[in-house]
């Protein structure tokens, strides 16, 4: 079957201080999209589809068409704060486009099969893509949407603090609530938490969370659509507001427009938010390759 692998890399790295979609992690100068997009063929996918900004398009094109060639169709699509509905105006001093759920929505040009989306920072390990195709190739609702879900224990960093979507689901392993949480980290005795304005709120080691890797039908388009357009009047006039997919699924799901299927995946993940991570992912590319999960030159 047809599939596709949309790559969110637009996002600027302002915490990395530098455009970490292209900086290297491999022995032969591979991406962490290297990666993804090598996993993502032995699942099955056909096409990567390719969310960046207009400023560095040509530069990223060359890059990842010279490295890969016709091992997959390619498409870049550019997220831009201009690429809105009409009939809504832009602050004057907004500079960034509008998050994750809006990335998505780009995609609509050219997507007309189901879809993984993922970040081109984060690492998310073979199984996990294999347990979407399979998901796509069980599910015949195309109001099924599926979330790929890690511990969170397993997805901090040591060097800041990083935002996740906390997963609640019900007895049948459906989406209840995805909340999108911001400024998680440990606190000086090891535990998990995050600040609200009542003080402090705690996270068990094995809570469920996204991390931004999601299966969904070309029927999410249509359904974003009407609520960003909505997100677009409560919100548009903030200057860094951002309408993340973690809202918008959750809209969905609380107005019974959807379902959205927990699965999860014995893959370790692992990103780039700060340069202090580099190191680290470094090294576990290396021991993958040691342990014999991917070649040494990925693309020889």
């Amino acid at each position: 079957m047809k599939a596709s692998l949309l790559v969110l890399a637009a996002g600027m790295g302002s915490r990395y201080g530098g455009l970490k979609q292209m900086d290297a992690f491999g022995p032969n100068d591979e991406t962490i999209i290297d990666y993804s997009i090598y996993d993502a063929l032995q699942a099955g996918f056909t096409k990567v589809v390719f969310v960046i900004r207009k400023s560095f398009r040509k530069d990223f094109e060359l890059f990842f068409k010279n490295k890969i060639g016709d091992r997959i169709a390619m498409e870049f699509v550019e997220q831009e704060i201009d690429k809105i509905p009409s009939g809504f105006s832009i602050h004057p001093d907004r500079e960034k486009p509008w998050g994750t759920a809006h990335a998505v929505l780009m995609g609509n040009e050219v997507i007309n099969e189901p879809f993984a989306v993922i970040n081109g920072d984060d690492y998310y390990g073979k199984s996990s893509y294999k347990t979407l195709m399979n998901f796509f190739k069980s599910e015949s609702d195309k109001r099924v949407f599926a979330v790929v879900s890690y511990l969170l224990e397993n997805t901090l960093s040591e060097h800041g603090t990083v935002n996740r979507g906390i997963c609640f689901k019900d007895s049948e392993d459906y989406l209840t609530e995805i909340v999108e949480t911001l400024t998680i980290s440990r606190d000086d005795s090891e535990q998990i938490c995050y600040p609200t304005t009542d003080g402090v709120q705690y996270f068990k080691p094995d809570t469920l969370v996204s991390m931004n890797m999601f299966g969904f039908s070309p029927a999410y388009f249509d359904l974003a659509n009407a609520y960003f357009e909505k997100f677009l009047k409560e919100r548009g006039g903030e200057l860094k507001s951002e309408f993340y997919i973690p809202f918008s699924l959750d809209e969905m799901i609380r107005n019974e427009e959807i379902k959205v299927k927990v699965l999860t995946s014995p893959s370790k993940w692992f990103g780039v938010t700060y340069k202090e991570d580099k190191p680290v992912v470094i090294a576990k590319i290396k021991q993958l390759i040691t342990d014999g999960v991917y070649p040494e030159n990925l693309w020889a």
